[in-house]
């Protein structure tokens, strides 16, 4: 075991028109986007897996792109999450994990299974529905979060309930989705959706130097003191964990400038 996990900063996607003029070289074809997204920064989350299926070949194709250490998170289809019974998305869930995701190999990071803002915290079927995420997928190693966006799953029970399972919570930077800071896996997962596109690292510095004292806390596996935790009398594991930030919606014109900066604070 290390004594520090693995601090990884990225954004949503490598396709964004601003991004041709704010991030991408003049002269760089667009289908060589991601090769150089992929060589400025060590992951990316990608929305569109979310909205419908890809081929294995393009799975293959994207991990023949990008270098070894960087990684993908595939956001979940739409499908397994917006349901109201949650217990039944097993043929979804099925559908979603064996459409080729493994030829991603060692590049493929944690999947991120996201709620609808109206989606209320029933601890019976969602404990149901996270009995239903394996944690491997033909011998390669799964990992998952969940980003809950209504402020009933802030209880201590939603926190016992991921640590049993070993299952993530989005630490949500945002104005009004609500933060879990409990670590509750062997990973953190942060989005950082507070950023403004007049400001040219996405965040200011001096917000990105506190987010980048926080996640070298979590990969020591430590717990930020300024961050509200939900089960604060049931502190986590002290374990290193990799951690996984991302730039995602405000301030995106500025995004992947925000990650690069982020990453050289981490190191």
């Amino acid at each position: 075991m290390t004594k520090s996990g693995i601090i990884r900063t990225g954004i949503g996607g490598w396709t964004f028109d601003p991004w041709d003029d704010s991030f991408y070289p003049s002269d760089l074809p667009k289908k060589r986007q991601l090769e150089y997204a992929s060589r400025q920064m060590t992951a990316i989350e990608v929305n569109g897996t979310y909205y419908s299926s890809q081929k294995p070949a393009t799975f293959a194709k994207w991990a023949s792109e990008v270098p070894d250490n960087f990684v993908f998170s595939l956001k979940a289809s739409r499908f397994c999450t917006n349901r109201k019974i949650l217990a039944e998305a097993g043929p979804s869930v099925e559908k979603f994990l064996h459409q080729g995701i493994e030829e991603l190999g060692p590049h493929l990071g944690p999947i991120l299974w996201q709620f609808m803002g109206t989606k209320k915290f029933d601890g019976e079927d969602f404990e149901a529905f996270l009995g239903l995420l394996p944690k491997e997928l033909n011998g390669l190693p799964l990992r998952h979060v969940v980003e809950p966006r209504h402020e009933s799953f802030q209880v201590p029970e939603f926190i016992d309930m991921l640590r049993r399972h070993g299952v993530a919570a989005v630490c949500a930077d945002h104005h009004d989705y609500p933060m879990f800071a409990d670590p509750t896996a062997d990973f953190v997962y942060a989005r950082l959706q507070k950023g403004a596109d007049e400001t040219p690292t996405c965040y200011p510095a001096s917000d990105l130097d506190a987010w980048s004292g926080r996640f070298e806390t979590y990969a020591a596996g430590g717990t930020p003191e300024d961050l509200t935790l939900i089960a604060g009398d049931k502190p986590a594991e002290q374990i290193p964990r990799d951690v996984f930030a991302f730039f995602i919606s405000g301030g995106k014109v500025n995004a992947p400038k925000g990650a690069i900066e982020l990453q050289k604070r981490v190191g």
